[in-house]
């Protein structure tokens, strides 16, 4: 079989480790990759909102399975393109895909469908939204309708900083056109978790559960960010909370999504607050989450290939999951002021001293070549991720790989799977 993934971060690195491991592939090619990417697969200079150039791209090299990692092309409708020119292709038609571009959709489904989430509701105008911080009271979630590449989620502690976030996105400052709509719902405590599945419309295979880190700072402090490390498995995912999230999360959602003729095929993401026996969810991602993807696909026993092919024929019956027994921890190298402003071109040194260890292994995300060397061109670098006996055995091998690599301004979190660590 000939794939090619769309996509150039670590989710997409992942994803071509994994498939290139299976038997049933002779060529991958990535569109637009990455360094790291490049050393197993052949990448090409398509940009992943280059739809009629992707499909060019896919007829002329006979490619047997499209892997979209990214949610942009999902929303752009990537899918609905290929399938119409008779190829196949893994991921949601652009209609379903809406349950990740649009909060707003996502929410009013969840209602509809009775989904358990979080009090909210939704603005086009200031001085509503305002009235609604007033009544709910902080600390208040705000966020962004549309896509903000993970970032347009503002947790605001105060009345104040609820409202300068309300306006910031409806006057267009903030996450522009993303933002000019906005929900504001109540904040939900507790432990949050992530909730991965494949489904083809009917059924639904869950992954195993994993945990992500999205603050900046350690202690999950500071703004949000696209993601700053994830372990799996997440403790907090108990067996009853498992079957309470595929029961009343992912199926009505599934169910939900085909009753309004939006059949859901892909990998549909989960995010959830889990506060004892409550469990809640925060939102949905259309694709795979990243860094969750490096964890899972380092964990995951059984070749990925047949169960994506399945997915994109709309049958997943037969098709089952193994899992290594061993805990996966990934950790985020990070531009200096991300996720600001951050530096680009930074040498980035110790690769191959990281790449030597048992175990280990790391995923590009935002770097390119420049002369011969490995540079820094994004705000999350690189994703260190490790396998353990234990979550804790695995976080002390990812760090001594993060300990093997730097680059001017390196920023990483030191805290990541403390969480899942303190209930081993």
């Amino acid at each position: 079989m000939n794939i090619l993934v769309v996509g150039g971060g670590g989710r997409e690195h992942a994803l071509v480790w994994k498939i290139c491991q299976s038997p049933l592939v002779e060529r991958v090619y990535c569109t637009p990759g990455n360094p790291g990417i490049g050393q197993m697969a052949e990448n090409v200079p398509l940009a992943v909102d280059d739809l009629p150039g992707l499909l060019a791209f896919a007829t002329a090299r006979d490619i047997d399975l499209t892997v979209v990692g990214p949610e942009l092309p999902l929303s752009l409708g990537i899918v609905d393109l290929f399938e119409e020119h008779g190829l196949k292709i893994f991921g949601a038609r652009r209609n379903a895909a809406l349950i990740e571009a649009s909060k707003a959709f996502s929410k009013d489904l969840m209602k509809k469908y009775q989904v358990p989430t979080a009090a909210y509701e939704v603005f086009t105008e200031v001085e509503p939204a305002i009235a609604f911080i007033d009544r709910l009271g902080a600390p208040i979630v705000v966020k962004a309708d549309g896509l903000a590449a993970g970032k347009g989620v503002i947790v605001a502690q105060t009345r104040d900083e609820a409202v300068t976030a309300v306006t910031d996105m409806l006057s267009g400052n903030a996450f522009g056109a993303a933002g000019s709509r906005v929900v504001v719902e109540e904040f939900l405590r507790g432990e949050e978790a992530s909730f991965l599945a494949f489904t083809d419309g009917r059924n639904i295979i869950p992954l195993a559960s994993a945990q992500d880190h999205k603050a900046v700072f350690d202690g999950d402090t500071g703004p949000n960010t696209g993601g700053m490390g994830a372990y799996s498995p997440a403790p907090v995912v108990t067996p009853a909370i498992h079957d309470q999230v595929m029961a009343e999360i992912m199926q009505r959602t599934v169910d939900g999504m085909a009753a309004e003729g939006r059949p859901y095929r892909g990998v549909l993401y989960a995010g959830l607050m889990i506060d004892g026996t409550s469990v809640k969810t925060l939102e949905f991602n259309a694709r795979f989450g990243d860094p969750e993807c490096q964890p899972l696909l380092m964990r995951l026993k059984s070749d990925i290939v047949p169960v994506l092919m399945a997915v994109s024929e709309g049958d997943l019956s037969g098709i089952s999951l193994e899992w290594h027994d061993q805990a996966a921890v990934c950790v985020v190298m990070a531009s200096a002021g991300y996720p600001g402003d951050y530096r680009k071109g930074d040498t980035i040194h110790g690769l191959d001293q990281a790449g030597a260890l048992e175990d280990l292994f790391v995923f590009h995300a935002g770097t390119s070549l420049d002369q011969g060397r490995i540079v820094t061109s994004g705000g999350r670098v690189l994703g260190v991720t490790a396998l353990g006996p234990t979550v804790r055995a695995a976080i002390d091998r990812a760090y001594r790989g993060v300990a093997a690599i730097s680059w001017k301004g390196v920023h990483f979190r030191t805290d990541i799977g403390k969480k899942a660590m303190d209930r081993e």
